[in-house]
């Protein structure tokens, strides 16, 4: 036994793991961004590297995102997926070293007396069993497969990131959306109002003889192009309150509200640090890199299945028929075997099996650089979008004004002769659209923030 041990020992010190070690591909990563504002900022700190309540400052929506980390069913779900592939290595990392068992009898027997030729006997006896068996890793068959699934537990753990990364995001977009919705209902309710009284005053002019029929007509017409955006408004409020509710774990009902959608801060230029970043910061990107490190560990495992299988077996033990006889040393009993088994024909299966392995190493390594790839495109899109959408912003802010103005006007005009009712229906009309637009060019420049937030890899640090 003491030799078997040894020669073990020999064989795992001298033994090599076959099969090629990891080495991370090349990618045609840029010195920087396409967008020109973010090359002036690539050498700042990234705004991916911020944490994501420092970048959602509104204390309703860090409560909403705090308690979506906690309840949401995806999230629960990835991380069960984690603890899984932590169990799954143990269980593969088992496979390196040696498997003991224990097993222990004892039985009495009573023979009656046959004749004088055969007297009456008792036989008691006893046994006791220690075995093992050790499958010598001389090739690294069993270590390259532990590397293959400590590298899967790893693409796991990145991959539940991605979920929290994508989580905080679609929660911050409901929110903003939510909020959206509430500023186009208080616009819509407020033209209501004022559109109300402004039909109330015609209906005063015409029973004075002031005004006409048609211009009560146009009157209810700016009425009811108010009325009947409320209810679509209370409609979508709804919608989204239940969305956001299920983001939260919970049941469809009400959601809190926080700063107002002009409130919700926006920097004026965001930093994107380097494009070389993302291969460290991204959870998708480090997901894919850990899938490759398990398809290059598979090919270890399948090189070595060309090579012999080396095993030991041991077994040591007491046996006597005599229980108070048992740690005497006559009863001591050992057994040990040293086997070699050599694949010699297996009908090209561990071939095909090495080119599996080859192929789905290449395939990785395809999805790795295009995940870089997808992942530079996401922040590229998000900058200019950013860029673009205050820039819409401020333009339709302008319009607005410009709406207002003429809203304004209009009116004081018919009110003094000057202009048709169906003028002050026109700009009452156009003033209404632009401050709905006004509202959703807000909502995009802030859901561009969320987007170039989460592209640049932001939001699952904690």
């Amino acid at each position: 036994m003491k030799k078997l041990l040894l020669l073990a020992i020999v064989v795992l010190l001298t033994g090599c793991a076959v099969g090629p070690n990891y080495k991370r591909p090349t990618v045609n990563v840029p010195t920087e961004y396409r967008d020109s504002v973010a090359a002036q900022a690539a050498t700042a700190s990234s705004l991916g590297n911020e944490k994501w309540w420092d970048v959602y400052q509104d204390p309703v929506l860090v409560q909403l995102v705090h308690t979506a980390l906690q309840q949401n069913y995806d999230l629960r779900i990835a991380a069960t997926r984690v603890l899984e592939a932590q169990a799954q290595l143990g269980v593969t990392r088992a496979n390196q070293f040696p498997s003991a068992g224990v097993g222990a009898s004892a039985f009495s027997e009573q023979n009656a007396k046959v004749s004088n030729l055969f007297p009456a006997y008792q036989v008691n006896a006893g046994q006791l069993n220690l075995s093992v068996i050790w499958n010598l890793d001389f090739w690294g068959k069993y270590r390259r497969q532990t590397e293959a699934a400590r590298a899967q537990m790893l693409a796991t753990e990145w991959g539940q990131r991605a979920v929290i990364s994508s989580l905080v995001a679609n929660v911050a977009t409901a929110y903003f959306q939510l909020r959206a919705l509430d500023s186009e209902l208080d616009i819509a309710e407020r033209t209501l109002g004022s559109r109300q009284q402004s039909l109330q005053l015609t209906q005063t002019l015409v029973t004075h003889g002031s005004a006409s029929d048609l211009d009560l007509s146009q009157s209810e017409q700016l009425v009811y192009t108010a009325s009947e955006t409320i209810p679509d408004l209370e409609r979508q409020i709804q919608q989204e309150e239940n969305q956001l509710s299920i983001l939260l774990g919970e049941n469809p009902g009400h959601i809190a509200r926080g700063r107002a959608l002009t409130e919700q801060p926006v920097p004026v230029a965001v930093p994107a640090g380097l494009p070389s970043e993302l291969l460290e910061r991204r959870p998708d990107v480090h997901q894919a890199e850990e899938i490759i490190v398990a398809a290059n560990a598979q090919i270890g495992v399948a090189k070595a299945a060309f090579f012999p299988s080396i095993s030991l077996t041991g077994t040591g033990g007491l046996e006597s028929n005599t229980l108070n006889r048992f740690i005497n040393a006559p009863s001591q009993t050992w057994y040990g075997a040293f086997s070699v088994a050599q694949p010699v024909f297996e009908g090209g299966a561990l071939r095909s099996q090495l080119r599996l392995a080859r192929a789905q190493w290449q395939e990785s390594v395809l999805s790795y650089q295009q995940t870089v790839q997808n992942s530079l495109e996401q922040v590229s899109n998000a900058l200019v979008a950013y860029d673009k959408d205050r820039q819409f912003r401020e333009q339709q802010k302008l319009l607005v004004e410009a709406a207002e103005r003429s809203d304004r006007l209009s009116l004081v005009l018919y009110r003094n002769g000057g202009a048709s009712y169906l003028q002050v229906l026109t700009n009452e009309t156009n003033y209404f659209s632009a401050e709905l637009n006004l509202v959703d060019a807000q909502l995009n420049e802030r859901l561009a923030l969320v987007q170039l937030y989460q592209a640049l890899g932001g939001g699952w640090q904690q």
